[in-house]
């Protein structure tokens, strides 16, 4: 008979193996950490995600500690190693569908300045372009010569940090924004029901009850990103297309529009192209690059899709006097391996998303929200359990 410390320790085994399986192949929990996908979720929304709806992805890196991402509790030290990587695979794969609230390893995760004292790792490719004020080159000397105030990791596919976004466009497709509104194929994109965007509103001297606002507008007057006052009667307040509508019926309401982005910053917007004068509220036409399908290799497709054919899909690719060249080859176009998605944060105006970093390939899916099974704010928000994500 097996002495009890052994029984144990046989039952923790199993556990943790069980435990594992079920959240590397069938579904895993998830904690929204910031409010790009407001009002939709919530921070400190507690989600399962289903692994089986896009099929479970076989880890790129099996040698990880078993519940833990990238980083290990308290020493803050990798939770990985790479002395074994394997290629993608996915079993009884199909693609996430416009529409679908995506879990997704983010694409710029790849490097990443990682330091203790951030909640998040901030990406490396987004500071480079930020100090060289949009000359990658000088960004890039300035983070290499400094390597105490700009401590690099390098992450491999897996283990680059989880994003949740809403799957705007898929492979094929060509996306448009046309001051806010997302145009899909020539086709307006129906916002999701709880998205938000800012609105100015002009009051009639009337002060916003803070009450009032958060419970019948699900307004939050303390947050600078939803609530900005420009004069006595002027102010922005960032909400869904249902609660605009039923606060311009509203007394103390003179009128009430969408705000749109105009300020233009070229190396801020995804692909950082200068003349195409881009911004988050007027943006494209692009296309969405689709496995088997190919594109001409000319300056303007260079500058867009440079990324994905070198970085996400393995090739060595340059330019010069003119030509084009894949793995030292001369060539004239390109055929993609992978099917390519382009995500956005239902709070349109406040997440980080497709349109800052491009597009996500089809090896960073995760998983697609399923459900919520708990929420916290000041205590339990006990409306929201249980609530199927859509």
């Amino acid at each position: 008979k097996k002495p009890v410390w052994r029984e144990w320790f046989d039952a923790a085994i199993f556990a943790v193996v069980a435990a594992t399986l079920i959240r590397t192949f069938i579904f895993e929990a998830y904690v929204i950490p910031s409010g790009s996908m407001e009002n939709t979720l919530l921070v400190k929304d507690f989600l399962f995600v289903s692994k089986l709806s896009y099929g479970p992805r076989i880890p790129n890196t099996p040698l990880s500690v078993p519940f833990v991402h990238n980083y290990l509790p308290v020493t803050n030290g990798k939770s990985y190693s790479t002395a074994i990587q394997l290629p993608y695979t996915r079993w009884f794969a199909s693609l996430p569908k416009r529409g679908d609230v995506v879990v997704f390893n983010f694409p710029e995760g790849d490097t990443v300045i990682h330091r203790p004292e951030f909640e998040s790792a901030v990406p490396y490719y987004q500071v480079m372009r930020e100090l060289g004020n949009g000359n990658e080159d000088l960004g890039r000397k300035q983070i290499l010569s400094d390597p105490d105030r700009f401590p690099l990791a390098i992450h491999p596919v897996d283990k680059s940090d989880n994003y949740i976004k809403r799957c705007v466009a898929v492979s094929g497709d060509v996306l448009q924004i046309v001051n806010g509104e997302v145009v899909i194929n020539g086709n307006k994109e129906v916002p999701p029901p709880h998205s938000k965007r800012p609105y100015l509103v002009k009051l009639n001297g009337q002060v916003l009850d803070a009450e009032i606002m958060k419970k019948e507008y699900d307004l939050d007057l303390s947050s600078g990103q939803d609530y900005v006052i420009f004069s006595n009667d002027s102010v922005m307040l960032n909400l869904s297309s249902n609660a605009a509508q039923t606060f311009a019926k509203a007394a103390m309401v003179k009128s009430i529009r969408p705000m749109i982005d105009r300020n233009y910053e070229g190396y801020a917007v995804a692909p950082f192209v200068v003349k195409n004068r881009w911004t988050i509220d007027n943006y494209g036409p692009i296309w969405i690059p689709q496995k088997h399908k190919s594109i001409t290799l000319n300056d303007s497709t260079y500058a867009i899709y440079q990324r994905p054919i070198r970085v996400y899909e393995g090739n060595e690719l340059t330019a010069k006097d003119g030509k084009f060249y894949v793995n030292g080859k001369e060539a004239n176009s390109y055929t993609f391996k992978m099917d390519y998605f382009w995500m956005m944060g239902d709070n349109r105006h406040g997440s980080q998303d497709s349109r800052f970093w491009g597009f996500v390939p089809e090896d960073r899916i995760v998983g697609k929200a399923w459900m919520i099974w708990f929420s916290w704010e000041n205590g339990p928000r006990w409306r929201r359990l249980f609530n199927i994500v859509k």
